[in-house]
């Protein structure tokens, strides 16, 4: 199931995509299910926005693809490394990414992203996916010049606008045989299988469900593929996961 949380008519929504349209539902599907108005709006008649904005966290993990972690000379961890963005780094497709004035260098990161479905603490990774409401395209969009000389990660990652989300939830995935790309004005810059991942989705769930509660709606990005590298004001970043469509966010320095 495809389902989009949009604006139509100075209003805001969930629906199910069906055929071009969005059948509305009667609210938040994570708490409110399935249950439809009767309304359908053409799909191309509303704005698509950040499909969940999360309530408690956005739950980041680094170096989960090998390649990636060595072009930034870096070893891949044993245990998935885990951080945090905050919950107003999060925009929706089409959502400016503003560039800082404190940094220099700023770096896309194309990611899949899992929202959780249910509370969760100390899951097993066996049941791990059983958590997850769906599946989204994320950028974590990095600070890279601040992620160096600070040492740890919080102001790199977690500015303004540093976390776009979207363009859709899918509730069913196929993980195995899903790639992600990201181009930037066009030109690829990352391809991969997201069978790649050093430590699956499953076992982040798990992992970071054993450090602190999971919360409905809170937010997992499972870590970037190689070939990350900076986008300046006036690009264009497009991130996406087969089979959840592009995530297109425009850059400015203000």
């Amino acid at each position: 199931m495809k389902i989009a949380r949009f604006s139509h008519d100075s209003r805001i929504a969930f629906g199910i995509i069906d055929d071009g349209d969005l059948v509305v539902l009667g609210g938040d599907p994570m708490f409110a299910g399935y249950e439809t108005t009767g309304e359908r709006i053409p799909l191309a008649d509303a704005a698509l926005l950040a499909p969940s904005i999360p309530r408690s966290k956005v739950v980041a993990v680094g170096r989960n693809y090998r390649e990636h972690a060595a072009e930034l000379g870096n070893e891949t961890p044993a245990e998935p490394l885990l951080f945090l963005k905050p919950n107003t780094s999060v925009i929706g497709p089409g959502d400016t990414i503003v560039l800082p004035p404190q940094s220099e260098r700023v770096d896309f990161e194309g990611e899949l992203a899992v929202i959780i479905g249910s509370i969760t603490k100390n899951v097993a990774e066996a049941d791990a996916l059983d958590r997850a409401f769906g599946y989204t395209v994320a950028n974590d969009v990095t600070a890279r010049d601040l992620q160096k000389t600070d040492g740890q990660w919080a102001r790199a990652k977690g500015f303004d606008s540093f976390c776009p989300l979207g363009p859709i939830i899918d509730t069913e995935l196929d993980l195995a045989s899903a790639t992600i790309t990201t181009r930037v004005n066009g030109d690829q810059k990352q391809h991969a299988p997201l069978s790649d991942m050093v430590h699956s989705v499953a076992a982040i769930i798990a992992y970071a469900s054993s450090a602190f509660t999971l919360l409905p709606g809170d937010v997992i990005l499972t870590g970037t593929p190689a070939g990350v590298g900076p986008i300046v004001s006036g690009d264009t970043v497009e991130v996406e996961v087969s089979g959840l469509g592009i995530l297109s966010n425009p850059v400015l320095r203000r």
